[in-house]
């Protein structure tokens, strides 16, 4: 089992942690969660786990883009990703800053939701990132329609820049400083 590389104490729902995702080995569990109906604006809703383990591998072997497995009280709870907005995902679609680092994250599908789960998930994947002090701002690009993460990305300090138009989606651009995020804790 892989050691984790990040951990959070959440004050109300306890630990979170993070550890590199191992494209094959946690691919059947993956599977489940972005092909879950929930996991609509992840696009992956026809994947087979086959096509879930080559995404991940794709991602592993690109040196500007990486995946993790989150942890909740010690059982895998989200999904995490972090990578260079200038060199995937936003190329040519915004102007980066020095320092800037992308980020998606999704949650598992639960059987009985947790109230403050989302924030709590999102709390750690952002408090994971500023940990690094070359983190100057996270940079996001959701789906313009997901309006549930909008939400999540105000109450954790993020700034909409506005809609960009990317080959699969309309996006809205939006940045969080660790200023920013600092403010909301």
């Amino acid at each position: 089992m892989t050691v984790a590389t990040y951990r959070r104490h959440d004050p109300r729902l306890g630990d979170f942690s993070l550890r590199p995702l191992d494209p094959d080995g946690d691919a059947a569990l993956l599977h489940g969660w972005v092909t879950h109906p929930k996991a609509v604006f992840w696009m992956m809703q026809d994947a087979d786990v086959a096509r879930v383990a080559e995404e991940y591998r794709r991602i592993a072997a690109n040196p500007h883009h990486d995946a993790y497995l989150g942890c909740w009280q010690g059982r895998p709870a989200f999904l995490a990703e972090r990578y260079d907005p200038a060199e995937v995902e936003l190329v040519g679609l915004y102007d980066p800053v020095e320092g800037d680092v992308g980020m998606h994250f999704l949650c598992a599908p639960a059987e009985a939701p947790v109230h403050g789960f989302t924030l709590a998930v999102i709390t750690t994947v952002l408090d994971w990132l500023f940990a690094d002090p070359a983190t100057r701002r996270v940079v996001v690009e959701p789906d313009v329609r997901n309006t549930a993460v909008h939400a999540l990305n105000a109450a954790v300090g993020f700034t909409v820049v506005g809609p960009i138009a990317k080959p699969e989606k309309t996006a809205l651009l939006s940045v969080c400083t660790r200023e920013q995020f600092a403010a909301t804790r």
